[in-house]
């Protein structure tokens, strides 16, 4: 029997709803969110990535604030905005949009952002408290992930979950989300030795490798729950890290590329937003 897709797109529309409902809420109390995006360099991905995320903010009733910089942009310029925005009691988000050309420092500037006002929620406290199972920001992508296993219905606490790939921005935070939701996390990455042992016998399998139909039919266990995280492109289409063809195949329930985890990301940092915005207004 085929596996059962994860529409993504379904679900952030569902919470886009609640989401600006909420917005709308904070404007009757004359609190209006609002979101700053900075961005630097002319890279095409980025580009569509901003226009996506100020496109989404407009429609659900929150104010965006766009900061654009040419490549050439000095990065004291960079570091004097971010100090303007983070004493604004206006901006409630504040976002660098990455990557930055590589002169720049991202990790530098990434933690000159109040880490309350951290809105992509890669700031190293919010990570630390995240870490600590403390109230953060939490990354959007990882965020989103939780949210679309929890639509499956299929449980998360007391299943074993097998993260496929260690990035700062998706699999440490979501491998802490997974453990925070009481499942049993294991992580592999490039240095894993028989990468298939390890997903053959995952309940939960994240995908996060950024390697295109890396993983197959034969490396996924009957039944399972493959969320793919993966964006790449091969012969002019885009595909994720999972084979979904084989994967679909074997799979419980599996997200399609596109349409599975990207629409959710954008989603989960308009929540993120509209979060530190009712904080602020102590909701």
């Amino acid at each position: 029997m085929p596996a059962q897709i994860i529409d993504g797109k379904a679900l952030s529309d569902k919470l886009r709803v609640q989401i600006a409902s909420r917005a709308a809420a904070l404007k009757r109390r004359g609190k209006e969110t609002t979101l700053a995006v900075i961005m630097a360099g002319d890279n095409p991905a980025s580009e569509v990535y901003v226009r996506n995320k100020i496109k989404a903010c407009g429609e659900l009733g929150i104010r965006s604030l766009s900061y654009r910089f040419p490549e050439t942009v000095p990065e004291v310029e960079l570091i004097d905005l971010i100090a303007k925005l983070n004493l604004d009691p206006a901006v409630d988000g504040i976002l660098v949009q990455l990557p930055l050309p590589r002169r720049l420092d991202e990790q530098t500037l990434l933690s000159l952002i109040r880490p309350e006002k951290d809105a992509d929620g890669f700031h190293s406290v919010n990570a630390g408290n995240l870490f600590l199972g403390r109230p953060a920001v939490p990354a959007c992508t990882p965020a989103g992930i939780i949210e679309l296993i929890k639509s499956t219905g299929a449980p998360i606490e007391g299943r074993h979950a097998v993260v496929a790939g260690r990035s700062n921005i998706v699999g440490k935070p979501v491998s802490v989300l997974l453990l925070n939701e009481n499942a049993t996390v294991t992580i592999c990455h490039s240095k894993t030795p028989d990468l298939k042992e390890h997903t053959r016998r995952a309940d939960i399998l994240v995908a996060a490798i950024g390697r295109g139909r890396f993983i197959t039919g034969d490396m996924v266990k009957p039944g399972a729950t493959v969320i793919d995280v993966g964006m790449n492109r091969e012969g002019g289409k885009l595909c994720g890290d999972v084979d979904f063809e084989s994967a679909s195949r074997v799979a419980g329930y599996i997200t399609p590329v596109p349409g599975g985890v990207g629409p959710m990301t954008i989603t989960m940092l308009l929540s993120n937003t509209v979060a530190i915005a009712e904080r602020a207004d102590g909701i």
